[in-house]
């Protein structure tokens, strides 16, 4: 108080007397503290704001939404089979095999590894001989499936991860026509081995364009004994069937509580809620299905599925996924057959409490929902199936027959080939042809594989139709060797989607599914595409998009089209818009083959050498993108040759050399495939 009594009598100005001081010494000190405090607050928040350094997780961001399976394991399970499935297969594979493990006294369970923290790999050592088995598909040009993405990405970034007490093997689902052949199988089988773990036993590779049936139980048959050596297990005995699931039946149950054919959440299809994907379809009304082709006896069909207000958006090159049903009359022909109520409510309930799969689909439902829209019906039932199912044959020579096929002895092998898959038996058919072999229906629609989504390329451009989504596909229908029609599940009953039905919009469940397939992100770069039939699709889109972009005034580079079909006037699709797309610029150039008009075939690849010098220069001078979509079979691998050809003939190449560049135009995206088999 002195000092600041001294302060203000040196001050020439009145002071004021003791009595009444201007402020005491506690308005000062406040007074301070407050404007020291809005200067400090005023300073920090101008400051800039300074990077934060991020702590690297234990768990990567994108699976702290999910399980861990090492406290499910530590109960009772010692082998876990993860599957990276896109259509289901992997699936059943990993089933399969966490079924068998109770023949050796072990006890397995089927993950799908999107749902759990893949982390703990690390510390399964922890459970007495236990062993993780990997069943994984390669999707596309050597993706991942879409459950597996994030296991891959996982893979991919933890190198300092230490496997090094992790017993595995793998089993891969692939097709040898594809570029990538098991790309992912291969990739986690060499990628677990270089984080330490322990490969019990060889990577199996199956081959979807040959028998992959066959490949996975020749691969299973060796498995198993390399297993029993490793841990020093026996079997216990002969294979017999172990039901996974118990029925239930639903005698009073409010019917709002039952699936009518929803994927996930219960009533879903009533109440649309945003985001839309896998488990949560849209339901797209369709405005238009027209034929395309003028003649023939094929159907090509054009549908438009309508989005707005579903926040979906697409790019083109993108796929839609649509989930179809079975054919009506079909699910009624194996209620005759059986002899069962189709419309009774149950539940299938698995008997591993533990485990994250509680049903086979969705559940309570009837069986006439279950084998409408949840169960694949229309394809060969593999062997597992056929062997189940034995049991219930009266007749020892079909019993015999039965588990004849579902061996691994060549005998078996070749019957299973000729009496069901050259055959193309159905489980109908099957049932029809063995009148002694009669399930139970609750242990039928146990053993029969989830019906799948189905994916299309999108033949639109969002920047043109931004509401709208298109599909071109053909109608799927044959004769079998038995003399029985056999229809494609999805293209039938889109077929059969009319824009009104009895009033009523058609609808069809859908989704996005996002591809690598891009045009250039320079619009000035060339493009050349070759898409015959309906791998037209994803050029639709790409010829909007390119025509939009000329519209902005945008510059764009060549777009070179190669579409072919078999004749001009029967399945030259979507003709006028392609010729309108070259009178007026969008496509510099439209070359189409008809494979059938004249005496001598003319296919895609023949164009592509016809116009060789000027493909060579937009490839080499002009950095063009090339585009291929359609069947991967033939059609891929003939064009890829022809590129060949002219890279050896123009480029004064050796075809090692050839092969080289090709792959390399691979590697830097700028030669893309959209193929199926």
């Amino acid at each position: 108080m002195s000092d600041m009594d001294s302060e203000t009598t040196t001050h020439t100005e009145p002071v004021m007397s003791e009595e009444e001081p201007l402020f005491s010494n506690l308005d000062l000190f406040l007074f301070s503290l407050i404007v020291g405090l809005v200067i400090y607050w005023f300073m920090s928040r101008k400051k800039p704001e300074p990077i934060p350094e991020f702590k690297k997780l234990d768990t990567p961001f994108y699976m702290l939404h999910v399980n861990g399976f090492l406290s499910i394991c530590k109960q009772s399970k010692n082998i876990i089979v993860f599957y990276g499935s896109q259509t289901g297969t992997a699936e059943e594979f990993a089933n399969r095999l966490s079924k068998d493990a109770q023949r050796y006294g072990m006890k397995g369970m089927a993950a799908d590894p999107e749902e759990y923290d893949m982390g703990e790999l690390s510390r399964l050592s922890e459970i007495k001989n236990s062993l993780a088995i990997f069943c994984m598909a390669t999707y596309g040009e050597g993706d991942p499936t879409d459950n597996a993405q994030d296991f891959y990405d996982w893979l991919q970034e933890n190198d300092d991860e230490d496997l090094s007490g992790l017993n595995y093997t793998v089993f891969a689902l692939g097709n040898k026509t594809y570029e990538h052949y098991n790309a992912m199988g291969k990739y986690v089988d060499k990628r677990l081995e270089e984080l330490g773990a322990k490969r019990i036993f060889d990577l199996g590779l199956g081959d979807d364009d040959g028998n992959l049936e066959e490949d996975f139980i020749s691969w299973r048959e060796q498995f198993w004994p390399a297993v029993c050596e490793h841990f020093g297990v026996e079997a216990l005995g002969e294979e017999s069937s172990i039901r996974q699931y118990e029925l239930k039946v639903h005698t009073d149950i409010n019917m709002n509580k039952v699936y009518t054919g929803e994927i996930g959440r219960l009533k879903s299809f009533e109440i649309q809620k945003p985001p839309f994907d896998s488990k949560n379809p849209f339901l797209a009304a369709v405005t238009v299905n027209r034929r395309l082709n003028k003649g023939g006896d094929r159907h090509l069909m054009h549908l438009e599925l309508d989005i707005t207000g579903s926040k979906i958006r697409y790019e083109s090159g993108d796929h839609v996924a649509v989930f179809p049903t079975n054919e009506a009359a079909l699910v009624n022909k194996l209620g005759q057959i059986l002899g069962v109520d189709l419309d009774v409510v149950i539940s299938l309930n698995n008997l591993d409490e533990e485990s994250n799969k509680k049903h086979p689909f969705p559940c309570p439902t009837t069986y006439r929902m279950a084998l409408t829209h949840y169960l694949d019906i229309t394809h060969p039932p593999r062997t597992n199936v056929l062997y189940e199912l034995a049991q219930y044959a009266s007749d020892p020579k079909d019993q015999e027959n039965m588990r004849k096929m579902a061996s691994s002895s060549p005998e078996g092998k070749a019957l299973y080939q000729s009496w069901v898959l050259d055959a193309s038996r159905n489980i109908l058919a099957i049932l029809e042809d063995m009148p002694s072999l009669r399930p139970p229906i609750d242990h039928l629609c146990e053993l029969l594989p989830r019906l799948q989504a189905r994916y299309y390329s999108i033949a639109s451009s969002s920047k043109v139709h931004p509401n709208s989504i298109h599909i071109c596909a053909v109608v799927v229908e044959y004769e079998t060797k038995t003399g029985r029609i056999n229809k494609g599940v999805a293209t039938n009953w889109l077929k059969n989607k009319l824009v009104t039905d009895n009033g009523h919009k058609s609808t069809v469940p859908m989704y996005i599914r996002k591809s690598q397939f891009r045009l250039p992100f320079k619009a000035t770069n060339p493009v050349i595409m070759i898409g015959p039939g309906t791998g037209i699709a994803p050029f639709m889109g790409f010829i909007q998009e390119r025509g939009w972009l000329k519209q902005q005034g945008k510059e764009v580079g060549e777009t070179v089209m190669f579409f072919g079909c078999r004749h001009k006037n029967e399945d030259y699709i979507y003709q006028e818009e392609l010729e309108e797309a070259e009178s007026n610029g969008v496509l510099t150039q439209l070359n189409v083959a008809f494979s059938r008009d004249q005496e001598q075939k003319v296919y895609v690849q023949h164009l592509l050498k016809k116009n060789k010098e000027h493909i060579w220069n937009l490839i080499h001078s002009d950095n063009a993108h090339i585009y291929i979509c359609g069947d991967a079979r033939n059609m891929a691998k003939d064009v890829q040759a022809a590129f060949h050809d002219i890279a050896e003939e123009l480029g004064g190449m050796t075809r090692t050399q050839a092969t080289d560049y090709i792959k390399k135009l691979m590697t830097k995206g700028r030669y893309s495939q959209d193929v199926w088999s």
